[in-house]
């Protein structure tokens, strides 16, 4: 597919939140793209991004005042995680990061991703992003990279849920769901799926969610208020079982966000200094074994 279309590239001058982020605060979700010459897009890729190298991604994290990053493997880098490997490699273990495997890698190769800093893998079940994953396979999977205490990240709507609970259930491994479910949120919080999602958050302790992207759910638009009961929501509903994070550089978004409005959404999911410095500092730590 080498005419994927090109997307925009992120805002261009952020400004600087005026929420405080507490020390080893960690965007738990953030892209690197590129740059192509050193770390080629797959032909097959569903989107062309501009080059988001890692010398903008640590600006934009000084602008914010974010310490730790976990860096997700997105869709143009197919299965070459070396853009994340060499980030984390220079990062002093400020940063972790989320691969994307198949059955093609071996044991070894798994090992290898651990030893660099992985700490999961991840599924997207986004017809827009490529073709579903094979459900057999994604066992197999998952009962590898459970030797290497590995979680699985789910790029999973939350209309969806109901099809999938019970394999979620059953699953061996903690399992992080994207994006709030990117559920409508015009729909208002009692919709089925916003309910199926904090049902499953509140009963299966394997569960975490990730309260990132308003940008993608808003109805409003920036700054994306509309989105804050949902992130409360989810926060009191696990709030040792959520994280934040940026989506940076945002593919694919109906409107680009400037990254210091989702800093400053922050105390309006929580204006609890203790359940901040979980959703921020504590549970990413845990999930992603950073080392403090």
């Amino acid at each position: 597919m080498t005419s994927a279309p090109l997307i925009p590239p992120p805002h261009p001058n952020p400004h600087v939140p005026s929420f405080r982020l507490p020390p080893k605060a960690c965007d738990t979700h953030c892209h690197i793209f590129g740059p192509n010459s050193l770390y080629p897009y797959v032909p097959e890729r569903p989107y062309t991004p501009p080059d988001a190298p890692l010398e903008m991604f640590k600006a934009l994290h000084d602008r914010l005042g974010i310490e730790r990053a976990v860096i997700v493997n997105a869709t143009p880098h197919g299965r070459d995680n070396r853009v994340v490997t060499d980030a984390i490699a220079q990062s002093g273990g400020r940063y972790k990061g989320v691969a994307n495997v198949d059955e093609s890698f071996s044991d070894r190769d798994l090992q290898r991703l651990a030893e660099a800093g992985i700490t999961g893998c991840r599924f997207t079940f986004l017809p827009r992003l490529g073709k579903l994953p094979d459900m057999s396979s994604f066992d197999r999977i998952v009962e590898r990279i459970a030797a290497l205490d590995w979680h699985v990240d789910l790029y999973l709507p939350a209309t969806l849920l109901s099809d999938f609970r019970p394999r979620l259930m059953a699953l061996p491994i903690p399992y992080v769901l994207d994006h709030m479910g990117v559920v409508d949120v015009g729909q208002g919080p009692d919709q089925p799926a916003f309910t199926a999602l904090l049902d499953l958050l509140r009963e299966d302790e394997k569960c975490w969610v990730k309260v990132t992207c308003p940008e993608r759910m808003s109805r409003t638009g920036p700054p994306f208020h509309d989105v804050a009961p949902f992130g409360r929501a989810l926060i009191e509903a696990a709030p040792d079982r959520v994280l934040w994070g940026t989506d940076w550089p945002h593919p694919n978004v109906p409107v680009m966000p400037d990254d210091g409005d989702l800093v400053d959404l922050i105390p309006l999911y929580t204006d609890d200094p203790a359940l901040q410095h979980k959703l921020l500092v504590d549970n990413p730590a845990r999930l992603f074994r950073f080392a403090d």
